[in-house]
């Protein structure tokens, strides 16, 4: 088990902005999106042939309000669960400040690319996830 995640920066958007004058709450899904992105090109860069994914669920709690900043923010990433098929990304996105504004999981889903049927990933893409798994991330259990 990995004890350190990747930390991603994104850079904020004047457009992520709403009449609030803080970034809006749909924008987080996008923030989560690139970070994600960012962590499997870096943890995954030499991606086996035929090995697709899917984004199968994802919950984000927020926690604080972000607003807007030239610099950008932080995405902590890690894998929190790993199944047979399917694999949980942990996502925290902190503020420049360091106040973390929310907590992202996704369920990402190994597929067969001509099927879309969920498959186990391949051993080389299993032992890259476990070496990314960080205990106790997550959301916390209701």
């Amino acid at each position: 088990m990995a004890d350190e995640h990747l930390d991603v920066p994104v850079q904020l958007r004047w457009g992520d902005m709403d009449i609030n004058n803080h970034i809006n709450n749909v924008q987080f899904a996008r923030i989560f999106e690139e970070a994600r992105v960012r962590s499997f090109a870096r943890w995954l860069r030499h991606r086996p042939a035929g090995f697709s994914m899917l984004v199968a669920r994802q919950e984000i709690v927020f926690t604080a309000v972000l607003e807007y900043s030239m610099e950008p923010v932080t995405v902590r990433s890690c894998v929190s669960r790993i199944g047979t098929t399917s694999f949980n990304l942990s996502l925290t996105l902190i503020d420049p400040d360091g106040v973390t504004c929310a907590v992202a999981e996704s369920t990402m889903v190994s597929v067969e690319p001509h099927t879309g049927r969920p498959t186990p990933p391949p051993d080389e893409v299993r032992t890259i996830l476990e070496s990314h798994l960080v205990a106790d991330a997550g959301l916390p259990v209701r």
